[in-house]
């Protein structure tokens, strides 16, 4: 038996090794500005910021490591993760996260292996939680995000309609709005008005920024737009009217979700409450809890008992998170 836990934990550790070379050598450097005649930085001034024209060249590469992108392109998931990345607004590869995934999990596994008495499906549990880590951070960040995006598209509107009624065409009135507006909104918008600088049509523009921010208010918007571009009519109105309704929007998933805040609290509170009992109890009366231990159904029973609380808070978040 100790010759089985030792290759394991040995394969393990190589493993582990094999995922951070990857991720070291998948790390690209930053692009810097390009020379001047001086041998400097030119340091000219992009009229669409950090998302110039330049810069929309998507990069189609799962990994910088062949063998591993030859892998990654078998599998049908790597188009949605690769999707959620861009929608966290993180510059990663789908090479760099799933890296970083097997290097936890590997990590995770080798540590708790190296415990006497633990139960291996508890290490396997424990190793799987681990390994979502990281993409668990991508889908949290992308949550933030289009949440904030989602808080700033009604006052954007508002700023785009009052630029039509004042005579401006809608693309420079776009271009003043990805210009004067916060991040992460802002960035999008000049993604979309580079699309059309480079010589692309607004109905294809407006489709790519609806695909990158899957929010209904992103699809509302870019179908009054082309549906004016066929139609005609007074443009400023309609975004005045949409911003309106998007702000009223906004403020009742604001109030839904104050409202299962309670729901959200005591289920961390039903969370901790037993984990803080058992400390308790340990300093209070240590042997009390000692024959969960020292039984040989107690550490199985232990490391059940902690996996159904973990499975329980995901559940109580997943029902207080009310959907509008």
């Amino acid at each position: 038996m100790s010759l089985i836990v030792a290759i394991v934990f040995f394969g393990c550790v190589f493993g582990a090794v094999a995922t951070a070379l990857v991720l070291v050598v998948s790390t690209k450097p930053r692009r810097r500005n390009a020379p001047g005649p001086e041998g400097g930085e030119t340091g000219e001034a992009d009229p669409f910021g950090e998302d110039s024209p330049l810069l929309l060249k998507r990069d189609d590469e799962l990994s910088t490591i062949s063998i591993w992108a030859n892998i990654l392109a078998r599998f049908d998931f790597v188009e949605g993760m690769r999707a959620h990345i861009a929608q966290a607004g993180l510059n990663w590869s789908v090479g760099r996260i799933t890296a970083l995934m097997l290097l936890s999990g590997a990590v995770t596994w080798a540590l708790f292996n190296r415990l006497p008495g633990t139960p291996d499906w508890a290490i396997a549990l424990l190793a799987a939680g681990s390994a979502f880590l990281p993409y668990g951070y991508v889908l949290r960040r992308r949550a933030k995000r289009l949440v904030r995006i989602e808080e700033q598209f009604p006052d954007a509107l508002d700023s785009l309609s009052r630029a039509l009624r004042a005579g401006h065409p809608f693309s420079a009135g776009l271009q003043m709005l990805a210009q004067e507006a916060e991040e992460p909104l802002a960035g999008e918008l000049r993604k979309a008005a580079a699309e059309v600088h480079l010589g692309g049509s607004w109905d294809v523009a407006l489709d790519n920024l609806a695909g990158r921010l899957p929010l209904p208010e992103m699809s509302l918007f870019a179908a009054a737009i082309q549906l004016h571009g066929r139609t005609g009519g007074r443009l400023g109105e309609v975004l005045g009217n949409l911003a309106e309704t998007m702000r009223e929007s906004v403020s009742l998933r604001g109030e839904v979700r104050a409202l299962a805040a309670h729901g959200r609290l005591s289920g961390g509170v039903l969370t901790v409450l037993p984990f803080a009992i058992a400390i308790m109890l340990t300093f209070v009366n240590p042997s009390y809890l000692r024959a969960l231990f020292d039984h040989p159904m107690g550490k199985h029973l232990v490391a059940g008992a902690i996996g159904c609380m973990i499975l329980a808070h995901f559940i109580i978040r997943k029902i207080v998170d009310i959907k509008l």
